[in-house]
């Protein structure tokens, strides 16, 4: 087969979708309808999961009726996180693990969502050499979530989570949604295709790079020259971390929301240490890329104010990407049901480029290949 290839599905469209839209062009995502702007900040992360999974703007009878559910299954799950979760693993490795195991309904996306939360939280909180909480069954995510890692229920804190976790729970066909996708159009079950989510995010060009924003802060912060250091990566050939995007030509929206939900937690005192050389660096780096790369338009990216923000509602650094996912899981479940009412089996084409032989290999004729071992002859 021949034809014309689109190096990484460039530009392909394998799917219609109703649950967000990725402008790249404009700078813009919409997510059930909504332009991200109304939802982050404003809107609770079980509002917004109702939003995907129901197809609708919830009533608030239904957002509180969820978030019961959720809280309900958060419980259910946590002695078994217990047993499961490894402390010495990658986050994201323990998290895979403990996902593909889960038992009970593998179909209920309540569960699902539930326990990428639980097996998260009781990992970060294992790994820092404390005691799991166990999570409550009247708090919301955002709350659980804090509260199960952090010890903490700061409000302000709480609201700039919410606003994280509302901001990444859906992106268009991104590689981690794809993956997904991909797994359901086979008939197979969620928790089958949330793990197969799970291993995509973990690479370092999908989910993996909010923690090395920091390190890249730290670093800048510690040669008191922005400029120069930006100069010596880019000279050496290595990525500024949290610039650029695959699919947006404009500053991602995402790090608009994020950087307005921490300029209220600075508003309400809670310091933001990292924030005055997030800027800095910031404009530094849009200058330094544009003038390396005049013809491509690398921008803010939304792993850049969330490094920020995780780290200043007191989250690990290591533990960034694994929060991602409890985000990102109630979009994944959204989107494998979406799947199986609109698509089919996802099954691309290939061109092979490999030789082809003319003659096949030699083989031995039956007389003339050794004696078999279990027929009792000896060499």
């Amino acid at each position: 087969m021949s034809g014309k290839i689109n190096d990484g599905l460039e530009g392909i469209v394998v799917a219609e979708t109703e649950l967000s839209d990725v402008e790249g062009e404009a700078g813009r995502l919409t997510i059930g309808g909504f332009a991200l702007e109304q939802l982050a900040g404003l809107r609770t992360f079980e509002w917004a999961i109702a939003l995907l999974l129901d197809g609708a703007p919830p009533s608030e009878a239904r957002e509180h009726a969820l978030s019961r559910e959720l809280a309900a299954a958060r419980v259910e799950v946590f002695d078994s996180a217990r047993q499961r979760i490894d402390p010495a693993r990658d986050g994201m490795d323990a998290l895979r693990a403990s996902i593909a195991g889960l038992n009970g309904d593998q179909e209920n996306p309540v569960r699902v969502i539930s326990s990428v939360l639980v097996f998260v939280a009781t990992w970060a909180r294992t790994r820092c050499g404390l005691e799991p909480l166990r999570p409550s069954a009247t708090a919301t995510m955002a709350e659980d979530y804090l509260h199960l890692i952090t010890g903490e229920t700061n409000v302000e804190k709480v609201a700039a989570l919410n606003s994280y976790l509302v901001s990444v729970i859906d992106h268009g066909l991104n590689a981690s949604t794809f993956a997904a996708r991909v797994v359901a159009s086979t008939g197979s079950d969620l928790v089958s295709a949330v793990t197969a989510g799970i291993g995509a995010l973990k690479g370092p060009l999908h989910g993996g790079a909010p923690g090395p924003v920091l390190d890249m802060l730290d670093a800048v912060q510690a040669s008191g020259d922005a400029a120069a250091w930006l100069a010596n990566e880019l000279e050496q050939g290595r990525r500024i971390m949290g610039m650029g995007h695959r699919i947006y030509r404009t500053r991602d929206p995402r790090a608009f929301v994020l950087e307005r939900a921490l300029s209220k937690l600075a508003a309400a005192g809670i310091a933001a240490p990292r924030l005055a050389t997030a800027k800095q660096v910031e404009q530094a780096a849009a200058e330094a890329l544009k003038r390396k790369y005049p013809n491509r338009s690398l921008q803010t990216n939304v792993e850049f104010y969330t490094a920020v923000l995780l780290d200043t509602i007191g989250l690990p650094r290591w533990a960034f990407a694994p929060t991602f996912a409890v985000g990102r899981t109630p979009g994944w479940c959204a989107h494998v049901a979406e799947q199986r009412r609109k698509g089919r089996l996802i099954r691309p084409a290939s061109v092979y480029v490999g030789s082809r032989h003319e003659h096949g290999p030699t083989v031995k004729s039956p007389e003339a290949r050794e004696p078999e071992w279990n027929h009792g002859q000896q060499k």
